[in-house]
């Protein structure tokens, strides 16, 4: 089995408990104020949450990961603490100032996102949750940080744990201040300071998420300390890294800041907002649990090999890596689109989520569990080219993508006057494209990356989840069906026992059609079943 499947297994099991809660967050969320707030809350968030992916866990994780990585094997330990220490103190001071910035302009910046709004209370309400949410990105930005330096230290299930403290966090913390700060809350009643309360959640899940880190920082041999010298050579590698990857990480988030803005032009205003995000939180389960644990162990690894070039390790490691996204996505992709309706059914139509919510999500959870593949892929596929320094190649690609999809979505909203769906589907096919054209780059560049091999290997998988489909199509008109006068027991049930036989033919499938990573993965799910 090798390292690198072994660590993703790590990350995987860790990011699931995070996955989990964040769900059970979103379904709380739900439940107790309905999709009408829950979308002003998805909203208000967008922002915050839209720098975060950029800049904390996006541009300026990879950028860092690869110039940490390299100082580590290039000059040793304590010129890489040395850096992170500088880069700490430059992200405390700039993101505090951007954080600043957004809580003096959300009254501007909200109503662009929601222009489609015609409530002003909706309006007002998002401006009050966003200036109480901002200061996350601060928090966040120190968080990616430490995980990167404890990536690159081999240091793997605390960083991606940390996370599941971060949805505990907005979870109690959240219910834990409504309750405080909001009589009318502790009586059932549904109020705009009681969903304040769960915005002071997602600051106290922040704090959680990093503090849970630091003592594993501190046992890898890290000192604590405020540095202020950033004309140093490794911060100004990290800066000239960080602002093309910055441009080619804002493809995915540009397209939902954009989504949003189309969103509130739909018919379904603020609810749409809730519906594309409860739609997206389920794509986020797999990419989590697959697409980002992958990248995660990849990147230092890519870094590292990259120090002398294109080597053949170098190809191996990334293409084990696509094998590895591909083997563990396309059935998640499968059993999403198919049982889309059951899934959503099961875990949110509770409280004040209805069935029409859940029809109304359920669509494009379809469309995004098309891009799911797409997305795990380029997860795993972009952040190589800053390893070997083609880093304007993911920038430019990322811009087109933008262009494409603003433009599908301006077509199908404002001429075609169809619905939320279609921003949904206008994302996934962006998502292919991007790939597509990374794909074929970074062939070019690393000797074909065993195209062969992953044509065979996409084909036996393909054909192993083809049967797996079958089985979630037998079991909707058999086992699941009349799913809507079962209780919520049985229910859970039939979709369980679908699942899990989904599951289990897929993977003698795949061990029988001789499939690599199917072997790798059930040695590690078998390893860590036996030392409980």
């Amino acid at each position: 089995m090798s390292s690198q499947a072994r660590s993703t297994g790590i990350v995987s099991i860790a990011i699931l408990c995070s996955r989990i809660l964040g769900l059970v967050r979103d379904q709380v969320l739900g439940g107790v104020f309905g999709m009408k707030f829950a979308g002003i809350f998805t909203m208000a968030f967008r922002t915050p949450n839209m720098l975060r992916d950029l800049f904390a866990e996006g541009a300026l994780s990879t950028a860092f990961v690869t110039t940490f990585s390299k100082k580590i094997k290039m000059e040793g330990d304590e010129a890489a603490w040395a850096l992170g220490r500088k880069m700490m103190s430059l992200s405390l001071c700039f993101m505090t100032m951007v954080a600043a910035a957004g809580t003096a302009l959300a009254p501007w910046i909200f109503p662009l996102l929601t222009l489609g709004w015609k409530d002003e209370s909706s309006i007002a309400l998002g401006v009050w949750l966003a200036q109480i949410m901002y200061p996350f990105i601060t928090i966040v930005s120190l968080t990616a940080l430490v995980m990167g330096m404890l990536n690159a230290k081999k240091v793997f299930f605390i960083p991606a744990v940390a996370s599941a403290f971060f949805n505990l966090g907005c979870i109690l913390g959240g219910y834990a201040c409504a309750w405080i700060i909001d009589a009318p809350f502790r009586g059932g009643v549904i109020t705009e300071k009681g969903l304040a309360g769960f915005a002071v959640g997602t600051l106290i899940g922040g704090v959680m998420q990093l503090a849970v880190q630091l003592p594993s920082l501190k046992r890898v041999g890290f000192k604590f300390g405020i540095d202020f010298g950033w004309k140093d050579s490794g911060v100004r590698e990290v800066l000239h890294l960080m602002w093309p990857s910055l441009v080619a990480a804002s493809g995915t988030q540009v397209n939902v800041f954009l989504n949003s803005i189309f969103a509130s032009f739909t018919p379904g205003q603020e609810a749409a907002a809730g519906w594309l995000g409860y739609a997206q939180r389920l794509q986020q389960l797999p990419l989590g649990l697959f697409g980002v644990a992958v990248a995660t162990v990849t990147l230092p690894m890519l870094s590292r090999l990259a120090t002398e070039g294109i080597t053949p390790e170098f190809r191996a490691a990334l293409a084990k890596g696509l094998r590895l996204v591909l083997f563990l996505t396309m059935p998640c992709a499968a059993g999403l689109a198919l049982l889309s309706h059951e899934i959503i059914s099961v875990i949110f139509e509770h409280g004040r989520v209805k069935a029409y919510d859940v029809a109304q999500t359920a669509a494009p959870l379809q469309a995004f569990a098309f891009g799911l593949v797409f997305y795990a892929a380029i997860k795993v596929l972009q952040p190589s080219f800053y390893t070997i320094g083609r880093r304007f190649i993911p920038m430019y690609t990322s811009l087109a993508v933008i262009a494409f999809t603003a433009g599908a979505n301006a077509l199908t909203v404002f001429v075609l006057k169809w619905d939320h769906t279609a921003l949904a589907w206008g994302t996934a096919v962006g998502l292919a494209l991007n790939f597509t054209v990374l794909y074929l780059c970074m062939r070019k560049y690393a000797s074909g990356l065993e195209t062969g091999s992953l044509v065979v290997s996409l084909g036996r998988i393909g054909l192993a989840v083809a049967v797996m489909g079958g089985i979630c199509l037998l079991s909707k008109f058999t086992l699941m069906d009349g799913w809507a006068g079962m209780g919520t027991i049985t229910r859970c049930g039939a979709l369980g026992a679908t699942i899990t036989a989904a599951a289990v033919v897929y993977f003698a499938l795949t061990k029988l059609l001789k499939v690599e990573e199917s072997g790798e993965f059930l040695s590690i799910l078998s390893r860590r079943l036996g030392k409980r």
